[in-house]
């Protein structure tokens, strides 16, 4: 066989050389031990938790080491393609503020190793399947559809592994007067690879994750190049990573049965492989069964990423919680240092599990509580404000009619080592501070089961006369003990627990009836500080609307 005259035949508008192509993609002068990543997603305009999950592996490992972290877009499906699906993808990313230092980008491409999306690089794949049919290494393939399921179907029969390999590698060593007369019958092909492996070979491999292991040699002749001259992933992530000079590949772990595939073709282009990083699967813990199972885009709504923005998870919130799951020990590194950025974290993949990672939605949310309580009240604010523009326009507006008085009333409970923790989500602040707005104020008067509604009304003229919005909290509670000791109520709390017969409750059940009229419910942050920001005429309002209704 002629190979270099069957490489003229298939691609006779390709001249240029792989060592022209070579030099347009210089290597990266990078400092030593510097870590180039990419992160590939196809455009198919849904963008979920397991893409974030490994994007934050590559980002991590590459700006900890003073790499690259590139993205890519892997649009070599044109079926699966959906209008718009580009911008999802760089907005989802850049929603949680995963920074790229290169790569595709709305308005083309930024960096020097583009182009950054395969569909422009026809050229290139093809300059390097044509190297290999001129050594000898791929070959045309003109099987149809009905002839590979006709071989399928005798594998399955046979019992033998399915696949295109050995005797049913049918073009493989065809003749050139056969491979002519169908290229002059204008008859469609794929491009194959010529394996030269065994299944009774077994190839050594160091993953960064799964650590040390023996994969089986691949010895099928896999498709590297579609009728429609776009090459599959198997060969386009090999061309890609190799120029673009990618040095760790995170990828699921559902790749791991390809990896043999794509070393083999490293080998064979001449390449060194990069290292492969292959992440553990997210599970879920199913409501109805009790046993582990997948995250599904049918049936798991928090597996979109846009799920997040919607409910008002806070996006440092997302990215704590998966490095809990990607990191054994960032738990207790977060402990230690619980003002600490999270990317002061010595991120490592040595430190990921083999296994699946659990996915717990009420974990998230604890995780939440504790990145939102370590907020300044501006930023929670400016959280708050964004989000709700978004999702809740009522909301914002009342929110943002008084900027000075929302961050106030935000700030309560800030700062200390035992920080307020009220807001898990954005969404959970229209219900925390509703009582701060007449329009939202819809207030539940039940008193303490101490407090008879006589005493309540009592107690709630006594202290409209006493109030004084400047006070303090330790000056507002003294108020609350003179009350309660008039009226039959124990100024403190040990006291009553020693004699409940001596007194009718606590000073606790009178500081009450004041925060059920106040903030027309028992929870409510401290009282004195609420009253101070809402001020005189609107306090004095609230103690006569609830005595009046009792």
């Amino acid at each position: 066989m002629d190979y270099h005259l069957l490489a003229e035949r298939l691609f006779p508008h390709i001249h240029t050389t792989p060592e022209e192509i070579e030099a347009r993609y210089p290597k990266r002068q990078l400092p030593e031990g510097a870590k180039v990543t990419r992160m590939g997603p196809s455009p198919t305009g849904f963008m979920h938790l397991g893409n974030l999950y490994g994007a934050l592996v590559d980002e991590r490992l590459a700006h900890q080491s003073g790499g690259v972290f590139y993205l890519r877009i892997e649009d070599t499906d044109k079926k699966r393609e959906v209008e718009g699906g580009v911008q999802t993808i760089i907005e989802a990313f850049s929603s949680f503020g995963l920074p790229f230092d290169e790569g595709a980008s709305l308005d083309g491409d930024n960096g020097v190793y583009g182009p950054y999306r395969q569909s422009q690089r026809a050229e290139i794949y093809q300059t390097f399947v044509k190297s290999l049919v001129q050594r000898g290494m791929a070959y045309p393939c003109f099987c149809t559809e009905e002839e590979l399921a006709a071989a399928h179907a005798a594998q399955e029969a046979n019992k033998e592994n399915f696949g295109y390999y050995g005797k049913y590698a049918v073009w493989r060593d065809r003749p050139m007067e056969e491979i002519e007369a169908e290229l002059n019958k204008g008859t469609p092909y794929v491009v194959r690879f010529r394996s030269e492996g065994s299944i009774e070979n077994k190839v050594r491999h160091e993953d960064l994750v799964k650590g040390k292991m023996e994969v089986t040699e691949n010895d099928q002749d896999v498709v590297i190049l579609k009728s429609d001259g776009i090459p599959t992933y198997h060969f386009a992530h090999v061309v890609d990573d190799h120029l673009m000079g990618t040095t760790v590949v995170v990828r699921g772990e559902e790749w791991l049965a390809t990896l043999p595939v794509h070393l083999q073709l490293f080998r064979a282009m001449g390449w060194k492989a990069p290292k492969y990083a292959h992440t553990a699967q997210l599970m879920k813990i199913d409501p109805e069964t009790g046993g582990k199972r997948k995250l599904s885009k049918r049936k798991d709504p928090e597996l979109a990423l846009t799920f997040y923005a919607q409910e008002g998870y806070p996006v440092p919130a997302v990215l704590e919680y998966l490095m809990t799951l990607l990191n054994s020990n960032f738990e207790e590194w977060r402990r230690a240092n619980p003002d600490a950025p999270m990317n002061d974290f010595p991120f490592s993949t040595k430190k990921m599990s083999g296994s699946g990672a659990l996915f717990d939605i009420e974990k998230l949310r604890d995780v939440s509580k504790n990145v939102i309580s370590r907020m300044d009240a501006d930023t929670v604010y400016s959280y708050i404000a964004d989000w709700s523009a978004a999702n809740d326009p009522a909301f914002h507006a009342l929110l943002t009619r008084d900027p000075a008085r929302s961050k106030a009333y935000l700030a309560i409970g800030r700062g200390g080592k035992k920080p307020r923790k009220d807001l898990a989500l954005w969404s959970d602040a229209k219900g925390y501070m509703d009582f701060m707005f007449d329009e939202l104020f819809r207030p539940d008067y039940t008193m303490p089961e101490r407090v008879p509604a006589e005493d309540a009304r009592i107690i709630l003229t006594d202290f409209a006369a006493v109030f004084d919005e400047d006070d303090t909290p330790d000056s507002f509670f003294e108020k609350m003990k003179q009350i309660a000791s008039q009226h039959g109520y124990a100024t403190d709390t040990k006291a009553y627990k020693a004699d409940p017969s001596a007194y009718k409750g606590a000073v606790g059940d009178v500081s009450m009836v004041v925060r059920v009229a106040v903030a027309g419910r028992q929870n409510a942050p401290d009282l004195q500080t609420v009253m101070s920001i809402m001020g005189r005429e609107k306090v004095l309002e609230r103690l006569k609307k609830c005595a009046d209704v009792l």
